[in-house]
């Protein structure tokens, strides 16, 4: 459905040493770097198919309220507990440890992480659960 997201971040060399390490941990991959941006896509995906984008920002940056979160899929419950490592290694903080998320569904395993500008950010496995 969705094309691609876009974050705007305040330090974009910060936000690319936090993505390079979650985005790696999860088998994604920086696609393209300019001067005011970097996209994110799938491993071996053409340069500017990003499905994620960071845009540096001179105003302050306003992350959307405690309603909104992004989950990115994960290929593995390893891979979840790797982009939660790299997470908090990278600046991020903890919102949820990685873990069995019975209320969304008997195999749902998934950790959550603040980013450094404030944005919520979920891993999840399986990739195909809501």
């Amino acid at each position: 459905m969705l094309g691609h997201i876009s974050f705007g971040v305040k330090d974009l060399a910060r936000s690319q040493v936090f993505y390079d390490a979650i985005m790696t941990a999860l088998g994604y991959e920086r696609v393209f770097t300019a001067e005011h941006g970097i996209g994110y896509g799938p491993t071996g995906a053409a340069a500017r198919e990003d499905q994620f984008f960071l845009a540096q920002q001179s105003e302050p940056v306003t992350p959307p309220s405690k309603g909104f979160h992004l989950a990115f899929n994960a290929p593995s419950r390893e891979a979840v507990d790797r982009f939660h490592k790299a997470a908090l290694e990278f600046g991020g903080k903890d919102n949820g440890a990685p873990g069995l998320r019975p209320h969304y569904g008997a195999d749902y395993y998934a950790a959550f992480v603040i980013d450094p500008d404030g944005y919520r950010l979920e891993a999840k496995h399986p990739p195909n659960r809501s």
